[in-house]
């Protein structure tokens, strides 16, 4: 059993689910931002995984065989679904018609994803934790 596959390919999903969790961060802390650089309102963004094999070395060193692969962002998009429109004639934002374009985004579908994004890291850390722990039972049983 090679112990440093498993801490890389945990490690990979650990910044992976940590990456997500940034970008769901970014999303709820703009749920109100009416007016970006870009112009218009935020846009929700969302990140995509692939999974990558190991490096060149690993391969020729045989653990091509073993189909050993890790996790990384491929890309983050911006969601191209409308804005909502809210009437609130007051905000320095509204139309002629008194609608502000707001940020597509769902507070509840972001809770759902940071939820899910922080259990996957959790998941992945007890993987890390239990590796080292075999670990160093396979050193004490060389004793």
């Amino acid at each position: 059993m090679d112990f440093l596959n498993t801490f890389k390919i945990s490690g990979s999903a650990m910044r992976a689910q940590s990456r997500r969790l940034d970008t769901v961060s970014s999303n709820l802390a703009n749920i109100e931002t009416t007016s970006t650089p870009e112009g218009g309102p935020y846009k929700k963004k969302s990140v995509y995984f692939q999974s990558t094999p190991l490096s060149f070395k690993d391969q020729l060193d045989g653990n091509l065989r073993r189909a050993t692969q890790g996790v990384e962002v491929k890309k983050i998009i911006e969601d191209q679904t409308p804005p909502r429109k809210v009437y609130n004639p007051s905000h320095p934002d509204a139309d002629g018609e008194g609608y502000v374009a707001m940020p597509n985004v769902n507070h509840m579908e972001e809770m759902v994803d940071m939820m899910s994004a922080t259990r996957s890291y959790q998941a992945n850390a007890t993987v890390v934790k239990s590796a080292k722990r075999m670990a160093l039972k396979a050193l004490e049983l060389g004793r």
